[in-house]
């Protein structure tokens, strides 16, 4: 024992010392100093233990040798078994009793954890989403039916897939469901995260869930329903054995070259093996049917796994030498990396939704051609074996040989893989070797471009080495691997991890140049390593930025100062990284009001100027996030951002450009001031121009900038004369849910104008718009309804018109039984003006107008409440409806719409209570619930409807109150 180490008096045949510590580092050579050594460290001995297999990524071949972990060209891990076993060397039996406890220990320690996985699997809205498919395509009528129905309560679903509203979505709560069993009555069923259980139901005054939970939670839908009900546990149990059947009959159609393939894999697997083998695929089937993801408990031994693979490599690499083995590097993933990939994947579902426009999940299967494989991919390989087995100085070489071959090509790539290079390329960024560190990570930045790559680089641990690499003092190093975590960072998984092992804040700090001064950073002043190290992290933070948690993480480290600072330079290969981030981020509220902060906007305009098309596309990409805000588009247009973007409307060749820009401009049109500007610079014109031949997501923005520049009287008869009116008619043919809410908020726009209406009318616009309120998004149903408004109050003979519509009457008045606010508010303004024609209103009223109405009479939404006092005002002007309306209860809450803070909402209010008091008993019920004192102060109102229509209640309530003295006296 010394101050700085400790030696143990043991030592091996070769003399070195058992166990010999200096701090930090121990070694220890045998089990008895190992036990010794947990038994010292008591409580942290769990920890100390995770640390030395972490430490030691493969204990196996440390303990045993290489002969238990690698095979060599002409040897299979059978054979090198076969010749330890040989003979009465003590030393290999007491090899192979380890080996076998390792493997049964190893077996262990997974089942155990994949189980403790299983339990934590939640639910998520795709496996809900599938769980309802599944059991409406066995629904309906009939006995053998599991159910008569099965219904979302809402028909609105957000990006993320979810259907209960956002502050429920907090709680873990996925959507709301209606089912109808045979045998017992109607079940409102919550689906969350965490399970599926009874709610309380809708409430009876508005229709609103009550989302207090009723009862016990269960681990899916189909279980749930099981215990609930009996008939359908039962039918559901047929359905079942029914589908098995059926796979049962398809499976030998196919089977016979499959069994081909995996004979001599089959001659392996003895024993347990085999039955295991068949419960997994009996456990297939079923999967199929529940789509429930079911982590499997039977992975291999390390002994097993290698038998399996130098059996199926030896005869295939006889019989198709030509081709790659496929299977090799799914079956050399460690087990211990299996169950990583099985955690990560239940995280990925519960932790991140998918609200992200992703390039995400490519698929892992691409379709290999046939023919002859080029000899590098047989010259690559061979120089991956030197990497296995060469000193430092062969290492080097070799990798200098393979980045001289063309990494970009696919062969190339799947060369490195299939023959294990991967694991080796990553093991380097272990050492202590810069050069190594260097050329592996220059070989994983080049192929880290394909999916499957990727991927692969995730499943064998390659990102926390990568972000651990962003700690190097040498600048290259730094550089590479953030280039590599960019490119790998392309799908959610890799993102989460490279947030998980602290890298979002190592790549922040690689933002910062190296000035810390007040002064405004100038791009004279940096160090161009120092730029380079920054452009490699705003390279690495645009790919990470593409996750909601992500973005808040980079928020949190203080990356948005630093951004912005960058934003200043005059490198554009560093600006297209930044402002790429900037735009992923802008999506967020947080963002935009720091941006606006760090004054961030003008920079953005400045370089909108560049010459570079990518870098222009970027800018008005994030001025399209951020122009959401007022004070924002204002300073767009104070720095002169509305002329550089009218400008990029001429050069229509790149279309990536042209939907940024179009999709800047319409969001800065909802500023009138900008509104007018776009007119001085000629852009309407040009936009209008732009509405044909054009790809969709050009056409979207196209559309949203003329629906709001059409607000103005001025630009209607602009967007009329250059003939956008046809063009603008004919897209209300499209499916793009987005381009038909644009495009019927621009024709409605349109309507407005008598000499437009005409045209629209005579390309039969309004049929068109009436056909889309069967369209079933509720934001399609909303646009449509609102577009119809104008369209009715414009056109000459407009009753016939809309009595002219086989069945569209009836269509609008069942758009009443909508759950959206807003489809109801846009349906009962239609409502208004289609109840100006008598006959109209005849017929809306035989459809049972008057009872939906009154339906909705309670609601806090003052957008609603307006539109709906309006029709109920206009629908008083029929027969007995007035009195129906007082029937139906729908008098006294309209009283208390007249507390609302909104104007428009009075008037509306005080017109349909006017009408609505000309029936005696509503005169009362409007004078008990208080409404007498609340008018008399509306009368002294500026608004003169809303005066004659509050004198009007008043003198219908007075006169009612003196006829009944009057006839008191007589």
């Amino acid at each position: 024992m010394s101050e700085t180490t400790v030696k143990s008096e043991e030592v091996d045949e070769n003399g070195q010392p058992l166990l010999f510590l200096s701090v930090p580092h121990i070694k220890i050579r045998n089990f008895g100093q190992l036990s010794r050594f947990l038994l010292i460290a008591k409580d942290t001995k769990l920890k100390e233990a995770q640390a030395c297999v972490e430490a030691n990524r493969d204990p196996v071949a440390k303990i045993l040798g290489l002969d238990y972990n690698t095979m060599k060209e002409d040897t299979s891990t059978v054979n090198i078994l076969e010749e330890v076993t040989k003979g009465e060397d003590s030393e290999n039996e007491i090899k192979m009793k380890i080996a076998r406890l390792l493997s049964q220990l190893d077996l262990h320690l997974l089942n155990h954890s994949l189980k403790h996985i299983s339990l934590e699997i939640s639910l998520n809205p795709t496996s809900v989403k599938n769980d309802i498919e599944m059991l409406k395509n066995f629904s309906g009528k009939g006995e053998q039916t599991v159910l008569e129905s099965i219904s979302y309560t809402s028909d609105y679903e957000f990006s993320n897939g979810c259907r209960a509203p956002p502050w429920r979505q907090i709680h873990g709560e996925i959507c709301y469901v209606l089912v109808k069993p045979h045998d017992v009555e109607t079940l409102c069923i919550t689906c969350s995260a965490e399970g599926v259980f009874l709610n309380g139901g809708k409430t009876d005054n508005e229709g609103e869930i009550n989302y207090e939970r009723k009862g016990e939670i269960y681990k899916d839908l189909v279980t749930f329903l099981k215990e609930k009900s009996a008939k359908f546990s039962e039918n559901m149990s047929k359905q079942e054995k029914r589908f098995s059947n059926k796979k049962e009959k398809k499976e030998p159609t196919n089977e016979p070259p499959e069994k081909e393939e995996a004979a001599p894999v089959q001659k392996a697997i003895t024993g347990s093996g085999k039955r295991t083998l068949e419960k997994n695929q009996i456990n297939f089937g079923k999967s199929q049917m529940t789509k429930r993801l079911e982590p499997s408990l039977s992975w291999k031994a390390t002994v097993r796994f290698k038998e399996y693979r130098s059996l199926l490599r030896d005869p295939q690499e006889e019989k198709h030498r030509r081709r790659p083995e496929r299977s090799g590097p799914s079956v050399k993933l460690g087990r211990a990396q299996l169950v990583r990939k099985s955690t990560e994947k239940i995280e990925e579902i519960v932790s991140e939704s998918s609200s992200e426009s992703e390039e995400d999940e490519e698929p892992l299967d691409r379709q290999e051609a046939n023919a002859d494989l080029p000899s590098e991919y047989w010259q690559i390989q061979k120089l991956v074996k030197y990497l296995k087995g060469g000193n430092q100085t062969a290492t080097v070489i070799a990798l200098c040989s393979m980045k001289d071959f063309n990494l970009a090509q696919e062969t190339c790539q799947l060369a490195i893989r299939d023959v294990g290079g991967l694991e080796v390329l990553i093991n380097l960024l272990d050492t202590d070797e810069v050069k190594c560190k260097i050329g592996s990570l220059k070989i994983l930045k080049e192929i880290s471009h394909n999916p499957q790559i990727r991927r692969n680089i995730v499943d064998l641990g390659g990102l926390p080495v990568m972000v651990n690499t962003l700690d190097s003092p040498h600048k290259s190093l730094k550089c590479l691997a953030a280039e590599t975590i960019a490119n790998v960072a392309k799908f959610r998984r890799a993102r989460q991890a490279v947030r998980r092992y602290g890298g979002i804040t190592k790549l922040v700090a690689l933002l910062d140049c190296g000035k810390s001064s007040a002064e405004p950073a100038q791009s004279s002043l940096y160090d161009a390593r120092d730029v380079e190290v920054a452009r490699c992290g705003a390279l690495a933070l645009w790919s990470c930025s593409k996750s909601y948690t992500n973005k808040e993480a980079i928020r949190k480290a203080g990356g948005i100062p630093l951004l912005a600072r960058l934003l200043k330079t005059s490198h554009e290969n560093m600006l297209i990284p930044v402002v790429g981030t900037l735009q992923e981020c802008a999506s967020e509220e947080n963002y935009r009001a720091a941006i606006k902060a760090e004054r961030i906007i003008e920079n953005l305009v400045k370089n909108l100027n560049s010459e570079n098309e990518q870098l222009q596309e970027h800018c008005a990409m994030a001025i399209y996030q951020c122009a959401e805000d007022k004070e924002t588009r204002d300073l767009v247009r104070l720095h002169g951002g509305l002329k550089r973007l009218a400008s990029l409307l001429d050069n229509t060749d790149n279309k990536e450009r042209l939907a940024a820009v179009t999709g800047a401009i319409w969001k800065c049109s909802i500023s009138k001031e900008n509104v007018t500007k776009f007119r001085e610079y000629k852009a309407i014109e040009t936009l209008v121009g732009l509405l044909t031949d054009q790809p969709e997501e050009v056409l979207v923005n196209v559309v949203g900038a003329l629906g709001e520049c059409c607000q103005d009287y001025e630009n209607r008869v602009l967007v009329r004369k250059c003939g956008g009116i046809p063009p603008l008619v004919n897209l209300l043919v499209g499916v793009n849910q987005a381009l038909l809410v644009n495009v019927t908020k621009a024709v409605g726009a349109c309507a407005v104008e008598p000499e437009s209406m005409m045209i629209i009318d005579r390309l039969d616009g309004v049929r068109l718009l009436w056909s889309l309120l069967k369209n079933p998004h509720p934001e399609v149903k909303a646009s449509a309804a609102w577009a119809l408004c104008p369209c009715i109050q414009n056109t000459k003979d407009a009753g016939e018109m809309v009595r002219s519509f086989v069945g569209g009457l009836e269509l609008v008045v069942n758009l009443l039984k909508s759950d959206n606010k807003e489809v109801l508010a846009s349906v009962c303004a239609a409502i208004t003006n289609i109840a100006k024609d008598q006959e109209n209103l005849a017929v809306i009223t035989d459809r049972g107008v008057v009872p939906l109405l009154s339906k909705l009479a309670n609601t806090n939404n003052d957008k609603l409440r307006r539109h709906l006092a309006e029709a109920i005002s206009h629908c008083c002007m029929w027969g007995r409806n007035r009195v129906a309306f007082g029937e139906y209860k729908a008098v006294a809450p309209l009283v208390h719409y007249l507390k609302s803070d909104d104007p428009n909402v009075h008037r509306a209010t005080a017109q349909a209570l006017y009408q609505l008091s000309e029936d005696a008993d509503n005169c009362v019920t409007i004078h008990e619930n208080g409404a007498v004192k609340l008018l008399l102060d509306m009368v002294g109102s500026t608004d003169q409807d809303l005066q004659e229509a509050a004198a009007g209640c008043i003198s219908n309530i007075r006169r009612l109150a003196l006829a009944t003295e009057k006839a008191r006296y007589i």
